[in-house]
This record gives C-alpha cells, structure tokens and sequence, in this order.
C-alpha cells in the first residue's frame, strides 16, 4: 500500500529543513542559517503512532524572474496541493504573519487539502502567545513547534495523522508482479508500454509530458500475471512544472513504493544524465528489484562494441546498483523487447527469494574461511550466524560478537559472496548486524 503523503510548504528561511530532518530522524537536507540553502526537494520516510508515511521537502523548487521567490513559494504550494495527502504550512514566530505567508494561505485554503500550521521558533515561553496572530489566516489546527530544540513535533504530528486518508491500495494476488516504469520525461515510457501491451493503451507523443497520471493495467503473458504502474510523462504541460523536473521524483515515488520491479527506462539517443541517477537512486534506497532499460536503440549508430560500451557507462555512473540487469530495445520497432519481461520475471523471484538458514551459514562460513574479518586494535568480529528475516528486498542479520567490528569493505565481501552463491540478480540486498546477546 502507498504510504500517506505529507509536504511540507513554507517560505524561505522558516526552517522546513530542520522540521524535516527531525521528522525523519536524519540529516539529508541541508540546513543553514541563511534564505534558499535548501537545493533539492528531498523524499523522506517517517513514522507516528505506528503509521508509516512519506514526507517531503519543497524547499529546493526556484523559479527565476520577476519575483522569483513568492512564485517559487507558489509553485511549492501547487505542487503540494497536487501531490500531498496533508500539508504542513510552515511559518515563523519571529516574523509573524507576512505577505507571502498570506498568499500561500489563501492557495492552500482554496485547495480544500487537510492543513496544519507548524509556527515554527517558538523556543521560550513567551514565544508561545506569538501563535494565536496565525488564527487570522483561516485554518483551524495551529501547532507550535521549535525545530532548533525539538519540542512540539509530537504534537505537529499527531495532527496531522488525524488527516491521512483511509485508502486502500487495489488488492493484487501475490502471484502478480507490479512493475513501475520510471525516468525522465520523453525517454519513451509510454511507447514502452503500449509495445509490451500490444495495443494503443496509453497516449503517445512526441511532446514530453503528455501522460497525465500514473495508470495501472493488468495483463498476462505466458502465463505470469503482470501490472504495469505506468508514470509516463510525469511533468504537465502549460504549467509551473515545465521548469520543476523535480517534479517527477514525486510521482514516481509512489509507483515505486507500490512496485515490485522498478524499469528504469533510459534514452539510448541522448544517454544518462543526472537526473536518471537521482529517479534510480529512489528505487535502490526503497529495495526494489531493479532493470536498466535503454530504449531508443534503434536510433543509436552502433557497432559491435556499442552495447558493451553504453553498458559499462551505466555501471560507471550506477556503482550503486551493479546489482541490476540492462537490457537494450526499442519500443518503436519492438527489436530486442522479447527480452524484457523475462528479465523481469528473474529479479522478481529474486527479490522475493529466501534462503534456509543453514544454507546462508555454509555460504557464511565458507567466505569466513577463505578471508577471516580483519582485526580492529587486536579484536577480530566473529559471526555467530546469519539469518535472512524479510524478503522484498532479502534482508540478512549477522549477528556478531561486535557491531562495531564490522567494516563496510567486509560486508560488502560478505554482499558478493553471498550473490554469487545464491543470484539475486536485479535486487539490492539489506544486511544488517546485530550484537549476540548471551541469551541466544
């Protein structure tokens, strides 16, 4: 199920940032003292009251122009309204209500969207009585909240969960796989469906951004059932988001929450540009099964060596999925796309493959063997054994004399020991160490 949405929507310099990373509980917005620090729209996770959600900053959308500030503000509010389950409307005690607050008020008020005030600074008591001028702006739930000390935030939370929505996600039986088609706008996302499909289902232009919304279709083939979340064309025409690629991130985040095997689809004319590695990295960060696809091959000048060549880009500028397959087609002319869907049926069973215990240990001791931990100020870790908890992605527990003891360099000797005993093409692995306790 998708999680519930929350974004953040604010003014420069209100601390969204802060708010943010104590939300999350890390640090991956930048925070400083100073209006606009924050250069990326950032997708987090949270939890409250056993309610998981997604969250996300808008701090980093900058329109430059006239008025370049209150229209990025504007933008940012937009884009909530159009994305959220709640908004969080931050503000400041300091300054009290301002211009552009005023107008995002009104934005978010016509919106008809759950609204809850954060009147951030509000860090002493005789701050507390500067919340009650935010009344004039029309919402009911004000909160005040100081991200410098961390007070308050249970409470912005708890009403805020007060508002998520009570959806359930559409039921697929466990015997069909979900696969999300993600990238940048005009990489042929849409075409690519329509060829696997056989049929016109999904409008197709030359234009990016002619898809409107994600749409799920069921089909079979060969006898596996499949549902392609198809997030083509994810920036709409004629509006703000022509200038905000960030855009995208959003809605391919709640296909790829809601996948099994995430396509990463590439334009073979144009190659890989940063915003490809940012739109995969969301995929590996949220453990799903993996496939690099490079459309457009048909359009390529090749020889012999093109495919390997273009292959070992990707891997240059993936080092953090080497884990996925790439396969080469053309959507247009269908050349090479027969290979696709069984590629996919493979990192699909082996993101949902488990392994026996005793099994893993073999494999587990064997590496240990043949290259012991390395000592650490005269301690040697010592694996006790491993186990694999969860699957989607497989997730192992090495559970270990000392957490500490283990090196980043060895666990990764123990990631490649274990894929090339057991595959797991296509699919990140999580491995996890825990302290023996002297119970077990």
């Amino acid at each position: 199920m998708a999680r519930p949405v929350i974004a953040i929507v604010g003014r420069p310099n209100v601390g969204k940032s802060t708010i943010f990373n104590r939300i999350i509980g890390d640090k991956l917005a930048i925070v400083e003292d100073k209006p606009g620090v924050t250069r990326d729209r950032l997708y987090g996770r949270g939890e409250w009251l056993d309610q998981e959600f997604s969250i996300i900053d808008t701090g980093g959308i900058e329109i430059e122009g006239e008025d370049h500030i209150l229209r990025s503000v504007r933008v940012q509010a937009e884009l909530a309204i159009e994305e959220a389950d709640v908004i969080i409307f931050m503000v400041d005690a300091k300054a009290g209500v301002t211009p552009a607050d005023s107008e995002v008020a009104q934005i978010l008020f016509r919106s008809q969207k759950p609204v809850v005030v954060a009147v951030n600074k509000v860090d002493n008591l005789q701050r507390a009585d500067d919340i009650y001028e935010f009344y004039s702006m029309g919402f009911g739930e004000i909160v005040g909240i100081s991200g410098a000390h961390g007070t308050g935030i249970g409470d912005l939370l708890e009403e805020v969960v007060k508002h998520f929505p009570d959806t359930v996600d559409e039921e697929y039986g466990e015997d069909v796989i979900r696969v999300a088609l993600i990238g940048r706008p005009n990489v042929g996302k849409s075409s690519l469906v329509n060829a696997i499909l056989g049929e016109e289902r999904v409008i197709v232009s030359d234009m990016a951004g002619t898809t409107r919304d994600a749409i799920d279709t069921p089909f079979e083939k060969d006898g596996q059932k499949y549902v392609i979340i198809d997030t083509a064309g994810m920036r709409k025409r004629g509006k703000v988001y022509e200038n905000t690629e960030k855009y995208s991130v959003m809605r391919a985040m709640k296909a790829i929450e809601r996948a099994d095997v995430v396509l990463v689809v590439i334009d073979g004319e144009v190659g890989i540009i940063e915003q490809d590695k940012h739109v995969a990295g969301y995929a590996h960060e949220a453990g799903k099964a993996a496939v690099f696809v490079v459309n457009k091959w048909d359009a390529v000048e090749k020889d012999e060596k093109t495919m390997h060549q273009f292959e070992q880009k990707i891997r240059d500028h993936f080092l953090f999925m080497t884990y996925a397959p790439v396969v080469f087609l053309s959507a247009k002319t269908k050349q090479r796309l027969h290979k696709l869907l069984p590629v996919v049926n493979t990192v699909s069973e082996a993101h949902a493959m488990r392994i026996p215990t005793h099994v893993l240990n073999d494999v587990v001791s064997d590496a240990v063997a043949i290259n012991p931990p390395p000592t650490d100020k005269g301690r040697r870790m010592r694996i006790n054994y491993a186990t694999q908890v969860a699957v989607k992605p497989p997730t192992i527990i090495f559970f270990v004399n000392d957490p500490e003891l283990m090196h980043f360099s060895y666990q990764r000797y123990l990631d490649n020991k274990i894929r090339a005993a057991f595959g797991f093409e296509g699919t990140p692995l999580r491995l996890f160490t825990r302290r023996k306790s002297e119970e077990e």
